[in-house]
């Protein structure tokens, strides 16, 4: 098959599809250059959007940029390379999380390149109510497999084991109303009109469950007279639980690759998602989401799984503000 060449027209396709993964309140912390010698496109973290009262061991910020891998994979093979990725290619530069090599061209088109290429922009966030029917058995299997195929697993828990997890979950979003740190930090990045590109708007932040069942984020950073009203939420949540096998950075960014790969793959089959992160931003909840059923593990993501509208993107920093252009005049 032919492959396009690595001009500005491609580097733009490529960290497109890398910025439209979703990070941890919308905070974009990635940065992007390209080593033209060596056709290598590097994925840099951006320290200064780190969340240091939600996220102060960095998980959800690698988290956030190993999903950003992943679609730049996707776009790479969908623009015909057979892209390979390095993780902490450098121990000398800890902020250099991936490094993709864009020198070889694909032999063979991956029957699932075109529709996980596709489902980049048509997956977002929901927060809102799932209105349809149960996750079919099938589809489950699907996204088991996607989280497999990049070292991870992904857990679907019984009735059970489900409410465990919600009341955790609802512990931690309790915590986190009360915390004055996470409090003026969750405001931080409540995104007001005129301003940066970064953050997440105040039309996305989604209703309360009126049950108090669903433990949705708050972000406790809005007045109540712009809270939206309750809504009545599904009453037996699909819940699906992602873990590593450890708990090192490199587990975290695995953790993103195999995060975005369920993503794109439920988007595909029109499953929508939302992320119950909550009981990952405190160290006892964390420990205590682990499944001593499941044997060992470390869960990096709880999400919430099912049918709804599509929903709308958040927006993105304009490409100029996440690629180095020094080494790309040339190209």
């Amino acid at each position: 098959m032919s492959t396009v060449a690595l001009d500005a027209a491609a580097l733009e396709t490529l960290v497109s599809a890398a910025v439209a993964a979703p990070s941890i309140h919308n905070s974009q912390p990635w940065h992007f250059k390209l080593r033209p010698e060596t056709s290598t496109l590097e994925v840099r973290a951006v320290g200064e959007r780190k969340l240091p009262q939600t996220d102060p061991r960095g998980q959800a910020l690698y988290v956030s940029v190993g999903a950003a891998v992943f679609n730049l994979r996707v776009a790479a093979r969908h623009l015909g390379w057979a892209p390979e990725v390095r993780m902490l290619p450098d121990p000398a530069e800890p902020d250099l999380l991936a490094a993709v090599e864009l020198d070889r061209p694909a032999l063979v088109t991956l029957p699932s390149t075109a529709e996980l290429y596709g489902a980049i922009w048509h997956r977002h966030t929901i927060r809102t109510p799932f209105t349809g029917p149960p996750v079919p058995a099938v589809v489950l299997a699907d996204l088991v497999a996607a989280a497999r195929a990049e070292e991870t697993t992904l857990d679907i828990p019984g009735p059970e084991e489900t409410e465990r997890l919600l009341h955790l979950t609802a512990e931690a979003e309790r915590t986190n109303t009360t915390d004055i740190g996470r409090r003026i930090e969750s405001r931080a990045w409540i995104q007001e009109p005129g301003g940066p590109p970064l953050g997440i708007p105040r039309r996305a932040l989604g209703p309360q469950d009126a049950a108090g069942h669903l433990p949705m984020r708050d972000f406790s950073a809005i007045d109540p007279a712009d809270h939206l009203p309750p809504a009545a939420f599904e009453t037996h949540p699909c819940i699906a639980v992602l873990a590593t096998h450890q708990d090192r950075p490199v587990d975290w960014l695995r953790a993103g690759l195999a995060l975005q790969h369920v993503l794109l793959v439920a988007t595909v089959h029109q499953v929508r998602a939302s992320m119950l992160h909550q009981a990952l931003e405190w160290p006892h909840e964390r420990w205590a989401t682990r499944d001593p059923s499941q044997g060992p593990g470390c869960v990096q993501m709880i999400l919430r799984l099912g049918y709804g509208p599509e929903g709308a993107p958040t927006p993105r920093l304009p490409l100029t503000d996440s690629i180095d252009e020094d080494e790309t005049e040339h190209l």
